[in-house]
Order: structure tokens, then sequence, then C-alpha cells
């Protein structure tokens, strides 16, 4: 089967050489039925007669035409059926020229309409069959050759007309396909943007309420805080509520995001760097060996590329440990790097070895969720598996996070 598909996959990319194969095969067979004589007493006999050489000329022509018939369709068939009239009128015994017109007309049905193959056709049936009737020479009109020529032309056009509508048919069924296919993917995007816009309307409403009104409880506070600290606690008092709320609401925004079983949200900060001891040993514990090389990257990035670079090493990690094997090990890397902290986590398992897209949460998320939180942040991110084994994902996060924040 991969040997019929290379060969298919050659024959479209090498049209010409195909038709010179052709042409040399179709010659082949009329120079080798030009020594066999149809009407023999008990049958068609071999080597009763042999071409002369006009005939072999007209042969070699109209095969040399068929090597550009793919490129001039209406000039071969042209060309085809002059050299098959020539051959009819004056060969005696005739050779079989018209195979070149019966393949030129096939060519031409299969590139164009049904009206125009069924017209053409027609003429070049009933001509060069009524031109092979007029001028049998010993033959009666109704000879088998003649009649032949009848059969041959014809199914040569049908055929060609068989194959148009084929080739119409499937390439009908890929653009619909192909169409449909951009339809889901257009409404998809659509819909996604559509809802980030929803989301974000959400929470813009709650946060800019309630920080309005954490703002405003703030400023009474620090303004009656030392002459009336009693509405000053009532102050703070509405803070806490004000705030409370907003934390309600925010999570209940954020929950819709969420996916029937994923945690809930943490209290505690944000993870960073700072616990990247504490993340690497928990794979230790697991039985995966890793290696941390932790270069000058400063304490003090912004809260959005430490955190990246901590899910970045987690989310990496966690697809060595699934996917490697159970004796691979892992090398983690995290330096500074100009303007920007390079992170690298690279494994030496089998696991990835023969190309496989490793995913993190059976739905293969895991890389498409680290390229889209760097990307976020203005940077880059780059996996796939390692030349000799294993896999590498590195990311490239600029300290200078797209808000503003700097280290």
């Amino acid at each position: 089967m991969t040997t019929l598909v290379r060969g298919r996959g050659w024959a479209r990319t090498h049209p010409l050489a195909v038709d010179a194969a052709l042409a040399t095969a179709v010659l082949v067979c009329m120079v080798v039925g030009s020594f066999a004589e149809p009407n023999g007493e008990h049958g068609p006999t071999w080597g009763t007669r042999t071409p002369d050489a006009p005939s072999l000329i007209l042969m070699t022509l109209g095969a040399l035409a068929l090597v550009f018939r793919r490129r001039a369709p209406w000039c071969v068939l042209a060309a085809t059926c002059a050299a098959a009239i020539v051959e009819l009128l004056t060969g005696q015994p005739r050779a079989p020229v018209v195979m070149c017109a019966v393949i030129a007309l096939f060519t031409v049905a299969a590139r164009t309409d049904r009206s125009t193959t069924w017209r053409i056709g027609l003429v070049t049936m009933v001509g060069l069959t009524g031109i092979a009737m007029l001028s049998g020479g010993p033959l009666p009109w109704y000879a088998q050759e003649n009649l032949g020529i009848f059969a041959w032309t014809g199914m040569a056009a049908a055929a060609g007309d068989a194959v148009r509508s084929r080739r119409a048919f499937v390439d009908a069924i890929r653009e619909r396909a192909e169409r449909a296919e951009r339809t889901r993917e257009e409404e998809a995007r659509r819909r996604v943007a559509e809802e980030r816009l929803r989301i974000a309307r959400d929470l813009h409403d709650v946060v800019a309420h309630h920080i309005a009104l954490v703002n405003v409880q703030a400023g009474v506070a620090a303004h009656v805080m030392d002459r009336r600290p009693d509405q000053a606690k009532e102050a703070l008092s509405h803070v806490r509520d004000a705030s409370r709320s907003a934390l309600n609401e925010l999570r209940a925004t954020v929950g819709l995001l969420r996916q029937t079983g994923d945690p809930e949200a943490p209290t505690e900060p944000a993870p960073g760097l700072h616990r990247l001891d504490e993340l690497v040993e928990t794979f230790r514990n697991a039985g995966l060996p890793v290696e941390v090389a932790l270069g000058q990257v400063g304490l003090d990035l912004a809260a959005a590329v430490d955190l990246a670079a901590f899910r970045i090493i987690q989310e990496a990690l966690t697809n060595v440990q699934k996917h490697a094997g159970q004796d691979a090990k892992a090398e983690v890397s995290v330096v500074r790097v100009g303007p920007n902290v390079e992170v690298t986590v690279i494994d030496d398992g089998p696991g990835h070895g023969k190309g496989e897209t490793p995913n993190t949460d059976g739905g293969g998320h895991g890389l498409l969720g680290m390229r889209e939180r760097v990307t976020a942040l203005g940077g880059s991110c780059s996996a796939g598996p390692r030349y000799g084994g294993g896999f590498r994902v590195h990311a490239i996060l600029p300290v200078t996070t797209a808000k503003g924040g700097t280290a």
C-alpha cells in the first residue's frame, strides 16, 4: 500500500514522464498489432504482413504527440486524428494508428465539460468511421475494422466523461469537507471570542465596582482615623465586606471557566520560583531524578513571570513523569539572559524519542497551556523531541511583562 501511494505521488509530480511511458507503450502495441492479419481464414493470424515505412512514420508521430496530451489536449487530438485519417486513406493494409486518436479523445473528454465531450466525441466517431468505410479498399464498408473504430472512439469519449465526473465529484466532496472544517473553526473562534469578551466584562464589573467601594471607604478611614476612630472602624468594616464580596463574585466568575473535577481555587499566594525546590522534591519522591540549575534570575520577578516559570516547569516535569518512561531523568534550567528569563526542561526518556506528543490531562492541553501562558506575557515557547531521544521544553519569558511590571 505504501508503494502504491508513493507511485501515485510520483505520477502526479512527473506527468510528462508518465505520458512518455504511455506513448511508448502505445507505440509498441501499434507496431505489434500492425503485424497481425485480422481477416485470416481461421481468425487473426500473426506474421502474415508487415507495416510499410509510411505507416511506421505515422505511428511514431502519433505516439510522439501523445507525450504532450495533457499540455495541449486539443492540438494532440487534431494531430492524432490527422495521422489516423492519412493512414485510413493510404495504408493498405492499415496500421492501427487510430489508437492514438482514441487516447487523445479520452484525454479531451476527461478535461472538458459533458456537452463538449459529446459534440467532439460524435464528430470524431462519425468522421473516422465514415472515412474508414468510404476508403475500405477490398474490405466491405461494414467490416469489423470499421465498426471497431466506431466502438473504440465511443468508449473513449464515455470513459473520459466518467473520469471527469468522478474527479469533479471527489473535488466537490473535498471542498465541502474543507468548507465545513473552516466553518467549524471560525464558529469555535467566534464563540471563544464572545465568551472571553463576556467574562472580561463580568470581571471588569466585579473588580471595578468593589475596588471603587474599597477605595472610597479606605479614604474615609484614613481621613477620620485620628479624630473619629469609631467611624474609621466602620469604614474598615465596609472595606472588609466589599473585598469579601468581590472575592466571592470573582470566584464565581472564574468558576465558569473550570471543568468538572477541577480543584477549588487555593487561598494561599500563587507559587513561584521560590518554591522550585519544593516542587522538584515532590517529583524526586515519586521516583523521577531531577537536576536543577538555577542561575541569578533575581527574586523580584514580576508575579506573572514568576508564576509562568513555575507552571511551565511543573507541566514539563509532569509530562516527563507520565510519558518518558521509568528510567528517565530530567534536567531543569532557569537562567537570566539579558532582558529575558529562559526556562528549559529536558529528559532522556525513550517515551518521546519517536515523536510522541505528550499531554498533561488526557486531553492534550498541557503544551497548549504552556504556549498560551508564555504568549500572554509576550514570550515564546517551543517543545519537541530531542535528537537521539528524549524531549525538550524551552520557554523565553520577558522580565518586563506586557503590563509593564519589571523585575
